[in-house]
């Protein structure tokens, strides 16, 4: 035969990424491996690839979806050992994935009954072992279903069907699976999973130990303290006579941040603005154009202070023009050289008329090697709906550069950041300006109380305050974050606003 006519008797079993595109097949599969169980639904799957698409895989065979598992990374020793499915998987949305932690969670496996005997669940669970190694992870660990279990549970306790299992006297096809795979039982969960009848809601909790795991190289810096030590900038708005004036200042700043082993310093909103004090130019939407020239120097500049003091710089906003419009773009320079973008979305009716600035349509988070991150300039933290949806895409920190020119506007920024870092439990950090331009047509005056914000609980400071300027004084403050602690707060108080959302009654989704 020729290898053409050979072709046409090749079946192509594929493992790879879940996308986009497979969620209604991935949708059909678990009705069909799980008929009486609670399906995925869309905006579970498109929060599963948004956060960690490479712990979201399938196995396709001819165009057809026939296997598939979902995982997620944690920090088990952050978790109770009796915890619900619900818990560990933030009700199946994985917002809680935590890239520096060690262990790999595995939700869900799920192969067609019609293809269980070509070892599609082996290529799924190797695939998540692969991945382990991969990303240097001390396990995995799966809460394993007992789906045998109401037929014996007038006769013997979880634990004892466990342990006939483990023997080999009764055949479980979850329990039996997991242990020819290399897994090992630690212990039994009860009320686990709500509408696994099966297992009459007990659960088998697994472990696969990664031997090739590397202490040494861990994500996880501190066993109960991961702190983030940010360094504010309340920025002087005074006259100056060339661009490089302007470096000198912005580099006294990073330096200081730098001398304090400072993981990030914050600039201002509009911080470029102070340029105008020798561009001559009146017309303020003309001036603002001709301020869009030095977008080349201050990316220059701002990247080069990154990576020679090593701190991550959140380098305000700058205007920038494109395609002949003019945005107000927040910038992260990250201290390995990388830079990101956001736009600011909420324009004022200032910005718009003396200005012409338009404003941005898309909503960033970043990774950061200190965690998931969000820039929100000035007016954006006014608006909840964006502070909760980057939450929910796992941002930790927001960082709030603003430009206010009275109390009143300093206050809604500030009373908003704090209320932000409450709703979301997240950290927040506002950055202003101080002083005034005598020289530059609105941008007369300045006012500013900097601060970094907490949730308001025993865990953190008092009064919800890591650390605040005094007001309309150029000056810098130094406070720590911990990225540890935050996380237990989202899992163990006693008021979790952000976990206990009524999602089954509202949401809220971006339009792309």
């Amino acid at each position: 035969m020729t290898s053409d006519q050979i072709s046409q008797f090749e079946k192509k079993v594929i493992i790879r990424n879940i996308e986009a595109a497979d969620f209604p097949k991935i949708i059909a599969l678990q009705h069909i491996c799980f008929p009486n169980m609670n399906p995925w639904k869309i905006e579970h799957l498109e929060s599963h690839i948004r956060i960690f698409p490479e712990g979201q895989i399938c196995v396709e065979l001819d165009g057809d979806i026939i296997g598939s598992c979902s995982s997620l990374i944690v920090n088990f020793d952050d978790y109770l050992e009796q915890h619900t499915y619900s818990e560990i998987t933030d009700k199946g949305f994985i917002r809680n994935h935590n890239p520096r932690g060690e262990n790999l969670y595995g939700m869900e496996v799920m192969v067609h009954p019609d293809y269980r005997r070509m070892k599609i669940g082996r290529r799924l669970y190797e695939a998540r072992k692969r991945l382990s190694e991969k990303l240097n992870l001390r396990s995995i660990i799966v809460g394993g279903r007992i789906p045998g279990y109401h037929k014996h549970s007038d006769e013997m306790s979880p634990r004892e069907y466990a342990e006939e299992v483990l023997q080999q006297n009764i055949y479980d096809p979850v329990l039996t699976f997991q242990m020819m795979n290399g897994f090992t039982l630690k212990r039994i969960i009860t009320n686990y999973l709500s509408d696994d009848e099966d297992s009459m809601n007990f659960a088998a909790l697994l472990e696969w130990n990664n031997i090739d795991y590397k202490p040494s190289n861990s994500k996880t810096h501190y066993k109960l303290s991961f702190p983030v030590r940010i360094c504010v900038i309340q920025y002087m708005m005074k006259k100056i006579d060339s661009f490089e004036e302007f470096a000198t200042q912005c580099e006294h700043y990073v330096d200081v941040s730098a001398d304090y082993k400072s993981d990030f310093a914050v600039f201002p909103e509009n911080v470029t603005m102070q340029l105008l004090s020798f561009l001559e130019e009146r017309s303020p939407s003309l001036a603002v154009r001709k301020l869009t020239t030095y977008t080349k120097q201050y990316v220059e500049l701002f990247t080069e202070l990154a990576v020679k003091y090593n701190v991550n710089i959140i380098g305000g906003s700058h205007f920038v023009e494109k395609n002949n419009r003019i945005y107000n773009v927040g910038h992260l320079f990250r201290r390995d050289g990388t830079i990101e973008q956001q736009y600011k979305l909420h324009i004022s009716p200032n910005e718009r008329r003396w200005w012409g600035i338009n404003g941005g349509s898309k909503l960033e988070v970043f990774d950061t090697d200190c965690g998931k991150i969000s820039i929100q300039l000035s007016s954006d933290i006014e608006y909840p709906e964006i502070s909760r949806i980057v939450a929910e895409e796992g941002a930790q920190i927001i960082f709030v550069p603003f430009c206010a020119e009275d109390r009143q506007a300093f206050l809604r920024v500030k009373y908003c950041a704090q209320a932000r870092a409450i709703e979301n439990q997240v950290f927040t950090v506002t950055s202003g300006t101080v002083g005034n331009l005598t020289h530059v047509d609105n941008v007369d005056i300045q006012y500013a109380q900097s601060g970094v914000y907490t949730p308001a609980d025993f865990s953190f400071p008092r009064d919800g305050i890591a650390g605040e300027c005094s007001e309309n004084t150029e000056t810098v403050i130094m406070a720590e974050v911990d990225m540890e602690i935050l996380q237990r707060h989202r899992k163990s108080t006693d008021v979790l606003t952000f976990r206990d959302r009524r999602t089954d009654i509202y949401s809220l989704q971006i339009r792309s």
